[in-house]
């Protein structure tokens, strides 16, 4: 295992030459794309000291809306040599720090409309693959708790790329993917003492991916609830929701492997 994970590191650092260059300008500016007069405004990210083309993540808000966490994951990814989209999932940019607001929004396409979660989450990914600095032939999508959910729909609705990870998403669905629907590759990262995502949604998931015939991991840190990644969130595991700085570094790692793999 260990031979294993020093290969695909190995692996991320041929593919990412320039990553860490000490010449990196990570520009980020907005990028509006819509459809039928829906007006969403992602933030694109990109380290202009590179050159041509480079492998493109969608990276999808938590329930807040495309606020600076999005934006900063967006900026750090672009810092690593991607060029990084942060979604626009309810349009005009919108981001809220109250959690009413934030529920009754993220419940309009969790608990409402899952198609119209597919739709947006596609558009963007429709508008990544479209920017000229992207590589249309590696690309995946990142998201966080909403987010998270949010690209766990995009596999399901049998969308080309190469793979999603979901941060501490939800994972339950009403539209269950069909046997053989799902192209990417699927990475989850969860919180094994996350209140919101039960051990009944987790086996109903697993069993979900097992049918389907997916390409799946499954990642459990142990003593993290939700939203582990988020320092926002606090430190207050009994919240049901809270930072974990070891979940969160752990977390990203397993990423890295996975794009290392799925890049390759």
């Amino acid at each position: 295992m260990k031979m294993l994970a020093a290969g695909l590191l190995l692996c991320a650092a041929m593919v990412f030459p320039l990553a860490s260059a000490a010449g990196a300008a990570v520009r980020m500016e907005p990028y509006p794309y819509g459809k039928g007069g829906v007006n969403l405004v992602g933030q694109v990210a990109w380290d202009d000291a590179l050159k041509g083309p480079r492998p493109a993540i969608l990276v999808v808000h938590e329930w807040w809306g495309l606020n600076d966490f999005a934006r900063d994951r967006a900026k750090t990814l672009a810092s690593m040599g991607y060029l990084a989209l942060a979604a626009d999932i309810y349009g005009e940019g919108f981001q809220t720090k109250d959690p009413a607001i934030a529920r009754e929004l993220a419940g309009k396409f969790r608990e409402g409309d899952r198609a119209l979660l597919r739709e947006r989450v596609g558009l963007a990914l429709a508008a990544l693959k479209a920017h000229p600095l992207a590589d249309k032939g590696r690309v995946a999508a990142i998201g966080y708790c909403f987010g998270g959910t949010a690209v766990l729909e995009l596999a399901r609705s049998g969308a080309e790329l190469n793979g999603v990870v979901s941060f501490h998403g939800g994972l339950a669905t009403q539209v269950p993917a069909s046997a053989g629907g799902i192209k990417a590759k699927v990475l989850v990262l969860h919180g094994a003492d996350d209140p919101s995502v039960p051990p009944a949604d987790v086996q109903a998931f697993q069993e979900e991916m097992r049918r389907s015939g997916a390409d799946w991991q499954m990642v459990a840190y142990g003593g993290a609830v939700h939203t582990f990644t988020n320092p926002a969130a606090g430190n207050d595991p009994s919240r049901g929701s809270a930072y974990n700085e070891k979940a969160a570094l752990r977390s990203w790692e397993h990423m890295k492997v996975f794009f290392a793999e799925i890049f390759r």
